[in-house]
């Protein structure tokens, strides 16, 4: 879907366009007889002219887009507990914080650095005036560790 766009209009596709396109396939596969659709929903995140961007797309077609949010097991809670402890202008220091806490709450066993992973997106100043460049951050297991000694 991405070189398609990329090979047309030589940029990068924009998130909302990538996520129209997979919910466009997932839904396509729920109308059809004798093929099994998407069994699972997504969390699809990217960076493009409109900064970081989140969505969930779901197996029916459907897709949202969210600041936070979480799928899967005790997702209820953890939705309740991202509306209490998320604000749109939280230092990345305390969002990653509570991206952990957030995993906490439904994490069944003990949570170490190397049972979670922790990803960041976002963007950096670029050599051009007014642009930037997205980045996407894996954080190693020393700094999830650190992160994880600082949550009692």
């Amino acid at each position: 879907m991405a070189q398609k766009y990329r090979r047309i209009y030589m940029e990068d596709p924009p998130v909302r366009i990538l996520v129209k396109e997979l919910a466009g396939l997932m839904q396509e596969f729920t109308q059809s007889g004798g093929v099994r659709p998407f069994g699972v929903s997504l969390l699809l995140a990217g960076v493009d002219d409109r900064g970081p961007n989140l969505y969930q797309v779901d197996p029916s077609g459907s897709y949202f887009p969210w600041k936070a949010t979480s799928i899967g097991k005790n997702m209820v809670n953890a939705k309740t507990f991202l509306e209490k402890r998320y604000n749109g202008d939280m230092e990345l220091e305390d969002a990653v914080h509570t991206a952990i806490l957030t995993l906490k709450e439904g994490f069944e066993g003990q949570m170490t650095e190397q049972s979670i992973d922790v990803g960041i997106i976002s963007t950096i100043p670029s050599a051009q005036a007014g642009e930037s460049t997205p980045v996407f951050l894996c954080l190693s297991p020393a700094e999830i560790k650190d992160y994880l000694s600082n949550i009692v």
